[in-house]
């Protein structure tokens, strides 16, 4: 089984959802036949990872790689990042908005890196990678964003817990003029008064 990336194919197919992209329409469509933007970043990280495959010391094939080589692509990866995380001896350590720079590391923040092993955990089942063996889905990968997200939590002075649900009340709220969607009571409404009034 050939797992090895091919920058070479074509992209493929988005836009309606996700799903197989095995099959490639003719590319004389042109524009309505373009990747959606997911699937364009995909193809892209997944290109990238097969070039880091191919430069790793031993080159490894993509049947070789372990959850471990995948840890070792994302710790590469910190050397691009934006994102600045600050040391436990920082003085702005746990500070979400620093008053004043700091020669504190940049890193890949935690949500590009979980949002990456997505892709790449889709990408790899859909060039023939069993689920199974998928080395995105190994628990030491799972582990290490986990530790990530909590490092840089600290770090940062960022919860990542702040958009869970709304609340009750905010969604009682919204109901307001949907024409009852969600059945509710009529108290707001008084009944009209009996025709038989006017006699």
């Amino acid at each position: 089984m050939d797992l090895s990336p091919n920058p070479d194919s074509p992209p493929s197919a988005g836009g309606n959802g996700g799903g197989s992209s095995s099959s490639s329409s003719s590319p004389s469509m042109g524009t309505p036949q373009s990747p959606s933007r997911y699937e364009a970043q995909k193809r892209r990280d997944w290109n990238t990872f097969g070039q880091y495959l191919r430069n790793h010391r031993p080159p490894l094939s993509l049947a070789q790689c372990s959850g471990a080589h995948v840890l070792e692509f994302l710790r590469y990866l910190d050397q691009f990042g934006k994102t600045k995380v600050h040391t436990a001896a920082c003085p702005f350590f746990g500070h979400p908005s620093p008053p004043a720079p700091c020669p504190c590391p940049l890193r890949q923040a935690w949500g590009s890196l979980d949002a990456l092993v997505g892709r790449l955990r889709a990408a790899f089942e859909e060039n023939g990678g069993r689920p199974e063996s998928n080395p995105f889905a190994a628990r030491a990968v799972r582990l290490y964003l986990r530790e990530v997200r909590e490092h840089q939590a600290r770090a940062r002075g960022v919860s990542y817990e702040k958009k869970k649900r709304k609340k009750p009340q905010q969604q009682l709220q919204l109901q307001g003029g949907d024409g009852g969607l969600h059945g509710g009571h009529q108290q707001h409404h008084p009944p009209p008064p009996p025709p038989s009034a006017a006699c």
